[in-house]
């Protein structure tokens, strides 16, 4: 291992302190009594505390110095006096010690007695200090010239990777994970006041059912059988309500071996709920109600910003079907619309698609390339044509249809959610259907679940269910536009990795480089590639993460990821 300069003579002092009979890691408690944040709120003159927290900044000034600590709930001045920390004529506490010895980054404890500085700064005088943790890697702190701040530690690479850094020296990350777990609560109460059962179902499932999506795979070897990380928990929660439980919930770990960009990771969170002798359009109700409730929650009001948005989750929202959506924004009517008619209408439209697609994912490409983008108020699509939602209820009044809805917010779909079908033949039908998708190329088409029909074969009352992507929605609230800025530990790309791509990807990346965000029929214009050599090198970029197409409300972008 190659050490740096500081590194190595972080190691000697590690050296020096053991010579000096100092344990740089003991095991024993330390009687914490205070943090940061407790003193300045309930602050006392001569008041006796005892903190601990990491040696931020350290300004010594002869026999008395001034140094910062940072706890978890933030910073506190302390204050080095060598006559008070060493009253007796050894010195070495402080002179060898604290001044030498002592690295910013290192963890320490501290009792102290409070008190006002000149300028009016709460401090801890120290009295005593205890080394907890020596620190052999510098922090990548922040430095300040002439009033110019430089050196951050504000590449999105490193962060993500050195999570634990960037809490460290960027404290206010902190907040975005503060206001997740506040999210998470309020949605926790909202469920648990109505009355709905919280319950966990299985990771590892030996079908991957409930959505359509690329599954990871596994081998279990003491069975002997494949098994699969779980895409998603619906089938297992509509189980629980065959049992009997009228409503039930579950925050997932879910996982799909799908490509990753700024709202796409292959691990995510996921919240599902089911209620017995509901449907869709009371969902709707009920969506609207807990999404003004967790936003006041986190924010202490229903608006939120998100990038030049300001979103408003106060109920009620905008409700429109995806029939007349694609209407409104392309002039088409898929109304009736066969596989062919709907495959040469994309194509017209500019939409990539393929002969593997189906009727339902023909029609998803089309909303998703023409019509997503264009809702950021909250607005609930309704209504999707039955070959998108092989899980759905039909709709009651055109058989062509389903009680489904999305809610769009920012361009992208937070909600998913339907009167659930509870018909065992027909459920069996769809999946016979998703088969032919399988067999004709399509990897996300669903499997047959037969013990899944089974249970629906026993009876489930009428339901309705809704899921969210936790993860986005927390995007929103706290004005995020990268999934990675909300997950403590994104998946990356592994350190060094050299990715072979194409000459054309390489020149559409240093295009990029120089403008790190441009709009798709730019970037083209000046890539100057035909039209097959551009689709090949955009697929490259985006399955190695090195750039992302966005779809935004001004229309389609390509950035560095």
């Amino acid at each position: 291992m190659q050490l740096s300069e500081q590194e190595i003579v972080r190691r000697e002092k590690l050296s020096k302190l053991r010579e000096l009979g100092i344990n740089p890691y003991p095991a024993d408690l330390y009687p914490v009594n205070h943090t940061s944040k407790k003193i300045k709120e309930s602050f006392a003159e001569g008041k006796q505390v005892v903190i601990a927290g990491r040696l931020m900044r350290k300004k010594i000034q002869g026999k008395a110095s001034f140094a910062e600590l940072q706890d978890s709930d933030g910073r506190i001045q302390v204050y080095f006096n060598r006559d008070e920390i060493c009253p007796e004529e050894d010195k070495t506490l402080y002179n060898d010690i604290f001044k030498k010895l002592l690295d910013l980054g290192d963890f320490i404890g501290i009792e102290g007695e409070l008190f006002t500085t000149q300028v009016g700064e709460k401090t801890v005088m120290v009295k005593n200090f205890t080394l907890l943790s020596k620190a052999l890697r510098p922090l990548p702190l922040p430095k300040e010239k002439d009033g110019v701040v430089y050196d951050k530690f504000d590449d999105p690479e490193q962060r993500y990777r050195q999570r634990y850094t960037d809490l460290v020296v960027n404290p206010q990350v902190k907040e975005v994970f503060v206001k997740r777990t506040k999210l998470f609560n309020a949605m926790r109460n909202f469920f648990n006041d109505a009355g709905y059962f919280e319950v966990e179902t299985p990771i590892l499932q030996p079908i991957p059912g409930g959505a359509a999506a690329r599954p990871f795979m596994t081998h279990h070897n003491s069975l002997d059988i494949p098994l699969y990380m779980r895409i998603a928990n619906e089938l297992y929660l509509k189980r629980l309500i065959v049992g009997g439980f009228d409503g039930v919930y579950e925050f997932s770990k879910n996982f799909r071996n799908e490509g990753m960009d700024r709202t796409h990771n292959p691990e995510f969170t996921a919240m599902e709920i089911y209620v017995a002798y509901k449907d869709y359009n009371w969902m709707m109700d009920f969506t609207e109600k807990l999404l003004e409730h967790c936003a006041i929650a986190v924010n202490g009001k229903t608006t939120a910003t998100f990038g030049k948005h300001e979103i408003d989750f106060k109920a009620p929202y905008k409700r429109i079907t995806m029939t007349q959506s694609i209407i409104d924004f392309t002039g088409f009517d898929i109304t009736g619309k066969s596989e062919e008619e709907l495959f040469e209408a994309a194509q017209n439209m500019g939409v990539s698609v393929d002969k593997t697609m189906g009727k339902g994912k023909l029609i998803d490409e089309i909303f998703g390339e023409k019509c997503e983008g264009r809702y950021i108020e909250p607005t609930f699509i309704t209504d999707y044509p039955k070959e998108m939602s092989p899980l759905c209820k039909e709709h009651r009044e055109n058989p062509e249809l389903t009680e489904r809805f999305e809610l769009m917010v920012c361009g992208k779909e937070i909600a998913n959610a339907y009167s659930e079908l509870n018909d065992p033949i027909d459920q069996r039908e769809r999946f016979e259907a998703q088969l032919k998708l399988s067999e004709k190329g399509d990897d996300e088409a669903m499997f047959i679940d037969d013990d899944f029909i089974r249970a629906l074969e026993y009876g489930m009352p009428p339901t309705s269910g809704l899921g969210i992507g936790m993860d986005r929605l927390i995007m929103y609230l706290t004005n995020n536009p990268s999934i990675q800025e909300v997950l403590f530990f994104p998946q990356m790309r592994p350190e060094n990795k050299k990715v072979a791509i194409s000459e054309e990807a390489k020149a559409i990346l240093e295009i990029l480089k120089k403008a790190e965000k441009l709009p798709l029929n730019d970037l083209k214009a000046q890539a100057g590639l035909s039209n097959k050599k551009w689709d090949k090198s955009i697929k490259e970029l985006t399955k190695n993460n090195l750039a992302n197409v966005e779809k935004t409300d001004d229309g389609l972008f390509v950035e560095l990821v």
